[in-house]
């Protein structure tokens, strides 16, 4: 049996009073961080200005969807890619460790501007969004993801256009058929290339938003009836086979309804890639505990697993000299050096990418793949850091980073992370008061009532 019309139907069948309480709760906690990531990025991102300038050009800010922390409106397209940009812009969105992805950044714009375009409940909206988290975690998994990193794809972007597109479908109450229609026009769309490592390029929040914005588009023609391939996932020339050399399809149906792929989503505590967070959460213990002077580093060694030195970990000199946002948030040495000589690691820190002493600290960290550690993948992201200062050696291991599933953050440290990235645009009380409407989305008679607390008072140009 083909796994794209269970899954699609799965999708449509998606009741939100018929969830675990525990997944609902998740799930609002998901979109808070979120939406704390896209107002702060429609100002802080050094990729926003040429983003909102290409939206415009391409005439994408003219209709009436909302986008978090900007006073202008877009059509539901626009609002889908400029959102699901700014989402993924910090680096600082929820992982999804086994897909090796970023879920929200793609679906959560797309449940949230197909909601605005039907005026659907605040409630539809949610569930619309666990259907797209599911399908689009669960089509990761399936592949597996590390075969498809290794082909240079990127699964936020591949995988997310599926689980925007199932978001979208639900959201505007498409039958199985339906949503299975939106999935094989999403497969024509799936696109996302590793190769913005190489020179720290912005392709790798656009492709992403990219993808929410083309879930969007597929779900859109499927409802107009608009006819989309079949098998998109499973079938000889579908996603599975021609993206991955060894896919388990089966993987993307098992335990269907009873295990919940969004509740192994984590949030990020610090604006980089997850595979420093181990590190980062490390250094920090070790410099609280010991108070290290930077003059007395001889030596940081971090081991981390195969995947992780992929993407924080290699090439050494690449790693060791980083130039800009994007380099950093890659940057093993340099995320786990801002961690110790500032004691934090928040998304002020990459001020500090030419800090004098992190310079001089560089080369003095060494990233290697350690057994101990690759023995915790891909159950957990883990990472041990070894300090050598004043002749003496101090080792830290994490095993579960803060803000993994079995160590996730509770609702006054994620309202913490969102008040830290939200007060500098809305102000405190309009920061809190979006958080508040946020919490409370699986009550919204309609979720376009969001934008009246989304926008701020005043904003410069």
């Amino acid at each position: 049996m083909s796994i794209t019309p269970t899954l699609a139907a799965y999708a449509a069948s998606m009741k939100l009073d018929a969830l675990p309480p525990e997944v609902v709760t998740r799930a609002r906690f998901l979109v808070l961080d979120l939406v704390g990531n896209i107002v702060r990025a429609r100002h802080d991102a050094e990729s926003t200005p040429a983003l909102l300038s290409a939206a415009k050009a391409l005439g994408l800010d003219q209709g009436n969807c909302f986008v978090f922390g900007d006073t202008k409106r877009y059509s539901p397209t626009g609002a889908a890619l400029v959102n699901g940009v700014l989402a993924h812009s910090l680096d600082f969105d929820d992982t999804h460790a086994a897909g090796t992805l970023h879920p929200g950044a793609p679906v959560i714009p797309a449940a949230i501007a197909a909601g605005e375009m039907c005026g659907a409940s605040g409630a539809d909206v949610l569930a619309g969004i666990i259907a797209g988290y599911e399908v689009m975690c669960r089509t990761a998994v399936a592949l597996p993801a590390g075969d498809h990193y290794q082909r240079g794809y990127h699964p936020s972007a591949t995988c997310g256009v599926f689980g925007a597109a199932a978001a979208a479908a639900r959201v505007f109450g498409l039958d199985a058929a339906g949503v299975e229609s939106a999935l094989g026009i999403a497969l024509s769309q799936s696109a996302g290339s590793l190769q913005f490592l190489v020179n720290g390029a912005w392709t790798k929040r656009f492709q992403v938003g990219w993808a929410g914005m083309a879930g969007l588009a597929a779900a859109t023609l499927a409802r107009e009836g608009f006819k989309g391939a079949s098998e998109a996932l499973d079938g000889r020339h579908g996603f599975l086979s021609t993206y991955a050399p060894n896919p388990n399809p089966a993987r993307a149906v098992q335990n269907l309804g009873t295990v919940y792929e969004l509740m192994a989503t984590a949030v990020k505590p610090y604006p980089s890639c997850r595979y420093g967070h181990a590190g980062i959460d490390a250094m920090l213990a070790l410099q609280d505990e010991h108070k290290f002077n930077p003059a007395q580093i001889e030596k940081i060694t971090y081991g981390t697993s195969h995947a992780g030195m992929l993407l924080v970990g290699a090439p050494a000199a690449k790693k060791a000299d980083p130039q800009n946002v994007v380099d950093g948030q890659f940057s093993g040495p340099f995320v786990l050096l801002a961690a110790l000589t500032t004691g934090k690691m928040n998304w002020d820190s990459y001020g500090a990418l030419q800090d004098p002493t992190i310079r001089s600290l560089l080369p003095k960290v060494i990233c290697e793949q350690d057994p101990e550690i690759e023995a915790e993948f891909p159950t957990n992201m883990s990472g041990k850091v070894t300090v050598l200062a004043g002749g003496k050696t101090f080792t830290k291991k994490v095993v579960v980073p803060k803000g993994e599933p079995s160590n996730f953050l509770t609702e006054n440290e994620l309202r913490a992370k969102f008040a830290g990235l939200t007060e500098a645009v809305l102000g405190s009380a309009g920061s809190a008061a979006l958080a508040d409407a946020v919490l409370r989305i699986d009550v919204t008679n309609n979720v376009s009532s969001l934008a009246r607390v989304a926008q701020p008072a005043r904003m410069a140009a």
